[in-house]
């Protein structure tokens, strides 16, 4: 078991620990061992700090829920002096930090032992992770032609190739439910500012992106956020507080909830075949467990909110590429194709329309919250429109942003679901609960009201049980 770190979750491999079963010393020994074995194909682990997990045991782990589990953090976002950072990209290369963010000082408070980090997109834009600083895309575990999605696609693809139990990731725009999606792994997206974005940054695209988790198990999830929920210091806007946390919320089934279900777009178009009747079993699941289920579609500006979602990431994108380049020029072998067609987007925009647009997605975020109020407690979908695509599909050669976002067979068509929830802020979650006849992961979506994360993770934890998914193991993790 210790030579596959996949067979189990993060609360197992804590329980052995604590047991004085295994070491901490071993499962990292067995980690490093699977990066070895498995990542040259996947092209998944990078920036490898084995001296800095080696004598963080040394030192003395703290006594937090997940003491001696082997951890990595996502090649994006979250700031760690002890991990220099590429950042996607290789304009960023090798960036290091003065101090550690405030979610980082959090997540090592459980016990981890941070070893690296996974691939990430140049800036985080896009459902596939391909980017050039790492010298090849990351690969999926099911099926290496796949892509394990983006942003947090090598978080998603170690976790399924059985490296670590459980990775840190981020979600902008779906970028931890999407690889969940791809990899057969249960990915949750927290309510607005539920976690911590400080010191380094006060939001992430005008409070759109927020961080998560890449998790075998719920209970690895719950546990992991509360640990590290709630604002940091100068934060500017807090979550509403919990009832009783993630992790009490799953000890027990939530009440009966209505349940809607669209087994379209929200906008009505259709979607992959088996993707559809995926999420219509899951429906029969729900109605089976006693809950209340019924078609059910939001009455909301979709497509306005997209095409503010892109103009808010185009600016977000261009302000950190410009700053970073600090007076030279944009040039190829600095800045992708997609980056430098976001500045280049960026720069065509009426200096108000960041505002606009920043005003659209808080407008469309009361669209969502009055269809919750008046109608379902859940809103169930697809995750993605279809099974993962394949590598190259979503490579960041274009400097088209816009079509490469908006286009027909742009990430929007692809993903249309996902970014939804991150505009209105709604807490949202990809569950693995069926895999296509090529065999190819598919993932589930659950959303529930602004605040009402314990019960849509409750109601996760109530279909794991159910339908537990567990045993499901990609090839090369099996």
């Amino acid at each position: 078991m210790i030579g596959d770190l996949g067979a189990t979750d993060a609360t197992e491999l804590a329980g052995l620990v604590a047991r004085g079963e295994v070491t901490p010393e071993e499962l990292l020994d067995a980690a490093l061992a699977a990066v070895e074995a498995r990542n040259p194909a996947i092209n998944a682990v990078v920036l490898i700090q084995e001296d800095v997990a080696r004598r963080s045991i040394a030192e003395g782990l703290p006594p937090g829920p997940f003491r001696g589990v082997p951890f990595l953090i996502k090649d994006l976002g979250v700031e760690a002096r002890d991990f220099p950072s590429h950042n996607g990209s290789r304009l960023l290369a090798n960036t290091r930090y003065p101090g550690d963010s405030s979610i980082f000082t959090r997540m090592k408070a459980t016990g981890v032992v941070t070893f690296g980090r996974t691939t990430s997109p140049e800036g985080g834009i896009g459902a596939a992770t391909e980017a050039a600083v790492y010298g090849g895309p990351t690969r999926n575990p099911w099926n290496l032609d796949r892509t394990p999605g983006g942003s947090s696609g090598g978080a998603g693809a170690a976790v399924a190739a059985g490296i670590v139990a459980f990775a840190h990731g981020s979600d902008g725009g779906g970028s931890v439910r999407i690889p969940a999606s791809s990899c057969g792994l249960f990915g949750f997206k927290p309510t607005r500012a539920r976690l911590p974005d400080g010191p380094y940054a006060g939001e992430g695209w005008a409070g759109m992106a927020i961080d998560g988790f890449l998790t075998r198990s719920v209970r690895d999830t719950a546990v992991m956020l509360d640990a590290c929920e709630g604002a940091d210091l100068g934060a500017p806007y807090w979550a509403p507080p919990l009832d009783r946390g993630h992790a009490a919320a799953i000890s027990r089934p939530p009440r009966r909830l209505r349940i809607g279900i669209c087994d379209t777009t929200f906008t009505g178009e259709p979607i992959h075949p088996e993707v559809a009747d995926a999420v219509r079993a899951t429906g029969r699941l729900l109605e089976a467990l006693g809950h209340h289920v019924e078609p059910a579609r939001p009455q909301a500006d979709v497509p306005g909110m997209m095409r503010a979602w892109t103009d808010i990431v185009a600016v977000g994108t261009a302000l950190g590429i410009r700053s970073a380049l600090k007076g030279r020029p944009l040039t190829p072998d600095l800045v992708e194709g997609v980056g430098r067609g976001a500045v280049a987007h960026a720069e065509t925009l009426h200096p108000t329309r960041y505002l606009e647009a920043v005003g659209q997605i808080h407008a469309f975020g009361r669209e969502m919250a009055r269809f919750f109020d008046r109608g379902p407690d859940i809103l169930l979908s697809a995750t993605l429109a279809e099974p993962p695509a394949r590598v190259g599909r979503f490579n960041h050669a274009t400097e088209d942003y816009v079509a490469y976002r908006t286009g027909p067979e742009g990430i929007f068509a692809y993903s249309p679901f996902c970014a939804v929830f991150n505009a209105s802020g709604q807490p949202a979650a990809s569950l693995p609960l069926a895999w296509s006849s090529d065999g190819l992961p598919i993932g589930i979506h659950l959303a529930a009201a602004f605040g009402q994360d314990e019960t849509l993770i409750a109601l996760c934890a109530e279909v794991e049980r159910a339908t537990p998914w567990a045993e499901k193991r990609a090839p090369m993790a099996a």
